[in-house]
């Protein structure tokens, strides 16, 4: 078991965590919780050996296996397959012994370790690994994708993968759901509940932390204090705790005041003397009671919109995709103010597409948009956090964004994001992504839209923000478009939800947990499609008579191969476009000779600098073109 006597942990000149006591046992699910910079990832330092404690005693089992997810990914050329299993180390180290083995014809050893690789399962532990990654949300062409070929998110997903991968008997997750869909939330949520060591999660996902913790340890005013149950269970005892501690507060109060009064009134009367100095001393032995205290840093609420158009957007028979190629066909949607839509549907069904068509982010392929008048669009995705000036402070981005309203209700208003004295003024470089999150929301709101596209603007919320964000949503007047994995949010806020799959976009008639059904049917259906192919080739190579079913299943497995290759050309092909017309325009203005002679260098040197990263940038996507190419080159074309 963990063992925490009398722990105490400091970062820097912080007390973090003062004086802890507790014992997680082995097979316990613990939701680590409390405010950010709290110490919640402190501790998991602490637990991977990475920090010191300040005093007390950790005690934690010598033989414990602890996996965690890392930070960062390297750029490797290996396949994402061999990245995963290198999360199981002694599989690893067995699978090396036992080359060099059979190398030196070393014959016992080699029968001992075929036994050993047999006792950790060993021979499935590839199938095991492309089952994670399929959960996660890869393709079965993924699996062996380089692992630099993929994006910063899903070199989240590997990692997370990695560490899934495994045999641990202690599992440290920090935020898991960050960077997954609903689909891969789900799958996650199953696979943690039949996880068999202990397990520590922090998460800013109640119903995921409802679904698996058994425990809730929670950081608060310097003191560690573990609850039996899952989130709900410990916010019903925390206000239970705090309602008690201000009841006992507010008796202890009225019993001071009243030894107070009688000392004030009696202590230079020579007859009362005697019992004042008495009730003097009651009032120094008393322990103090502190009053109930409630992180509550949040306050907002949507400013109403200037106009109320009915309806706010309509698309009829709308198509929508990429290079001439539909994603979603016939997409008709009315919204209308007060209207709140989820949408629904699995990784690569086109989301996040038809979020962008909603904001004329993407123009449609075919049909028709109509606006109503004084339309309004909020629309906010993870991109919108790198548009936010580094070097300036949010009181800075607020006067840029309205600079006729006072200083002063400006940072009334940043106040509600808990955006308060220094911090509103500081520069935003070094903030956390919560906190970039939470003064990209703030911007977004204060522009009053009347229709929210939200593309899953969670990410990095504590749970905190999360309720106070749902608070407000639930007042706004306006119409909603949300994608988001937080199931609490999806259910608090929208009223139906619409499915994006297989092409379309249409209603879907249920809840969240009737989405969750229809996801299995469809990983079910993926399965049985998965064995009947798998019979069938054998059966074909058995009897030699089915090649036509043969070189179907070739055909397919080649168009599988090309498809992300495809894909990724695509997206290049339209990134180096729009690089190229870019670096045209910076090329342009440095062409000026009026810009090398102003007294201000200033624009120079951002130019400069901007033409030099825009020509790396399309020199890289240029080689990786070429290369992509040359794979496709490789694999057999179509007939």
């Amino acid at each position: 078991m963990i063992q925490f006597k009398q722990l105490t942990l400091v970062r820097g000149l912080k007390i973090l965590i003062q004086a802890a006591s507790l014992q997680l046992h082995p097979g316990h699910k613990v939701g680590l919780t409390g405010a950010n910079g709290a110490g919640k990832s402190s501790l998991f330092a602490l637990l991977r050996g990475e920090m010191q404690l300040e005093s007390g005693d950790l005690e934690m089992p010598s033989s414990w296996v602890v996996a965690h997810v890392a930070q960062e990914t390297p750029a490797l050329a290996m396949p994402a397959i061999e990245f995963v299993l290198d999360g199981d180390a002694e599989l690893r180290n067995i699978e090396a012994a036992l080359a060099d083995a059979e190398a030196n014809h070393k014959g016992e050893l080699i029968a001992e370790l075929h036994h050993r690789l047999m006792d950790i399962d060993g021979y499935s532990a590839k199938a095991r690994a492309a089952e994670l990654l399929s959960g996660l949300g890869f393709s079965q062409a993924n699996l062996q994708q380089a692992v630099s070929t993929f994006s910063g998110g899903w070199r989240v997903r590997l990692n997370l993968a990695r560490a899934l991968m495994c045999r641990s008997d202690l599992l440290l997750l920090d935020e898991p759901t960050n960077h997954l869909d609903l689909d891969a939330v789900i799958w996650l949520e199953g696979w943690l509940q039949s996880y068999r060591g202990t397990l520590l999660l922090i998460s800013h996902d109640r119903d995921f932390l409802d679904a698996i913790v058994n425990h809730i340890a929670h950081i608060e005013q310097q003191t560690l204090t573990l609850y039996r149950g899952g989130y709900s269970d410990f916010e019903r005892q925390r206000a239970e705790k705090l309602a008690l501690q201000q009841a006992m507060f507010e008796k202890q109060q009225r019993k001071v005041s009243h030894l107070q009064s009688y000392i004030d009134r009696f202590r230079v009367q020579a007859t009362k003397a005697r019992q004042a100095q008495s009730r003097i001393k009651a009032l120094e032995r008393m322990e103090m009671i502190s009053a109930a205290h409630v992180d509550s840093q949040f306050n907002f609420e949507f400013r109403a919109p200037v106009a109320a158009p009915d309806p706010l957007l309509v698309l009829d028979e709308m198509s929508v995709g990429y290079n001439n190629v539909a994603l979603i066909k016939n997409i008709v949607l009315a919204i209308r103010p007060g209207e709140r839509l989820g949408l629904l549907g699995r990784n690569g069904a086109g989301k996040t597409t038809l979020i962008k068509l909603l904001a004329n982010e993407l123009q449609p392929l075919s049909g028709k948009r109509v606006e109503g008048k004084d339309l309004n669009i909020g629309y906010f995705a993870q991109h919108q956090l790198e548009q936010l000036r580094p070097d300036e402070s949010p009181l800075q981005h607020m006067m840029k964004l309205d600079p006729l309203t006072r200083e002063q209700e400006h940072m009334n208003y940043l106040g509600g994001f808990d955006f308060k004295g220094d911090m509103a003024r500081s520069p935003c470089a070094n903030f956390s992504g919560g906190e970039k999150s939470r003064l990209a929301l703030a911007l977004l709101i204060w522009t009053r839209p009347n229709l929210l596209l939200l593309d899953e603007p969670t990410n990095h919320l504590d749970l905190e923000m999360r309720h106070a964000l749902t608070l407000a949503l639930q007042d706004y007047q306006g119409g909603v478009i949300l994608v988001s994995h937080d199931r609490a949010l999806l259910r608090a806020t929208c009223d139906e939800f619409i499915l994006v799959a297989d092409g379309k976009a249409e209603p879907f008639d249920s809840d969240l947990e009737g989405y969750s059904q229809w996801l299995n049917e469809q990983r079910l259906k993926e399965k049985q499609a998965t064995q009947a192919v798998a019979e069938s080739l054998s059966s074909a190579e058995k009897s030699n008579k089915n090649d036509r079913a043969a070189n179907k299943a070739e055909r397919q497995a080649r168009i599988v191969e090309r498809r992300p290759l495809v894909k990724e050309v695509e997206q290049l092909e339209l990134n180096i476009a729009k690089w190229q017309a870019e670096k045209k325009t910076c090329d342009d203005r440095l062409n000026d000779s009026e810009l090398y002679s102003a007294a201000d260098k200033t624009e120079l040197q951002q130019l400069l600098k901007k033409q030099a990263e825009l020509a790396n940038q399309i020199e890289v996507a240029e080689e990786r073109w070429l290369e992509l190419h040359e794979l496709l080159e490789a694999i057999p074309a179509l007939d």
